[in-house]
């Protein structure tokens, strides 16, 4: 028992399970001490059930969600709130299972009901409605839709960032125009499910749509996605200094104190990058206000960039 403790680790949602192979037959004698160091009923909860489970489990809750959107832009014609928060939930619990199902040696996209691109197409418009959620404005009527955990961890994925993104794009830009096309959406629908590069979006769509068909085959793509980010980044450092008054070297400081710390500024440490002094009673309202946009310039040009 010691040495499954030892072997199986877990990480919050995005790792909620360990797979434990043994070339004995052990199952009896498992689960015997499973019941000696907790109880006789233990073993329901610690041990999961069988793959072909989860997988009918899958099956189902696939029907469920194509009750309340039967294809991806049907979510874009959802009624009201109330159909939102069905096809979040409905979403959420494929995520949950799929979490599950991935863990198992035996695990193959061909025994779900819901083939893999349907599956990403249908997280980009969960991720959409995150969106919608977050960036809706205060009101007196409450959404209800604020209460729901979107649990993305479960969608975090670190092997794609934009360094694998950018790889993506060196050898797209030596294919055939018609199949450069076709790949070239692949890889916009690729940015738009992930979950880490949703605020780097639009920036990166722009390049591919922009800037990549105007370089030759053998060009240097990364060094032209390098000048081009570094140009917007620039930029929005500029227009986020000049728009909250931060003096641009303490600004350096708070991205820098980020890097090295992995944390955000605290409100005394935005306090001391402005160029005024807040008052009392705007304090609250102006830091939180400036404390998210910094929040959205370390996600879009900072975090995810994979050595870029």
């Amino acid at each position: 028992m010691q040495a499954f403790s030892r072997t199986n680790r877990i990480l919050n949602d995005k790792k909620s399970q360990g797979n434990i192979v043994c070339f004995r037959n052990l199952k009896a004698a498992t689960d015997e001490a499973i019941a000696l160091f907790s109880n006789k009923d233990a073993k329901e909860t610690v041990l999961l059930e069988p793959y072909e489970d989860y997988v009918k489990q899958f099956n189902e809750a696939t029907l469920e969600l194509l009750k309340i959107a039967p294809t991806v832009k049907s979510v874009d014609a959802l009624p009201d709130e109330n159909a939102e928060l069905a096809f979040a939930t409905a979403f959420r619990e494929l995520m949950r299972i799929k979490n599950v199902l991935t863990s198992f040696a035996d695990f193959d996209e061909a025994d779900l009901a819901l083939e893999p691109q349907k599956f990403e197409d249908y997280k980009s418009k969960y991720l959409d409605l995150h969106d919608k959620v977050k960036k809706q404005p205060e009101s007196d009527k409450a959404s209800v839709l604020e209460d729901i955990d979107f649990e993305l961890t479960l969608l975090h994925r670190d092997e794609i960032n934009v360094a694998y993104i950018l790889n993506l794009l060196v050898s797209l830009n030596k294919l055939p125009p018609e199949e450069a096309k076709k790949r070239q959406k692949e890889i916009i629908d690729l940015v738009a499910g992930e979950i880490q590069l949703r605020s780097k979006r639009q920036l990166i769509e722009q390049f591919i749509e922009d800037n990549l068909p105007k370089l030759k085959p053998n060009e240097d793509v990364i060094g032209a996605f390098e000048s081009y980010w570094s140009n917007h980044k620039q930029a929005a450092f500029k227009k986020l200094c000049e728009d909250e008054n931060i003096v641009p070297e303490k600004f350096v400081k708070v991205l820098q104190t980020y890097e090295f710390q992995n944390r955000l500024p605290r409100d005394g440490e935005i306090v001391e990058a402005l160029s005024f002094k807040p008052k009392i009673l705007e304090r609250k309202s102006i830091l939180e206000r400036i404390s998210d946009k910094i929040q959205d310039f370390i996600d879009t040009f900072v975090e995810g960039m994979g050595g870029v």
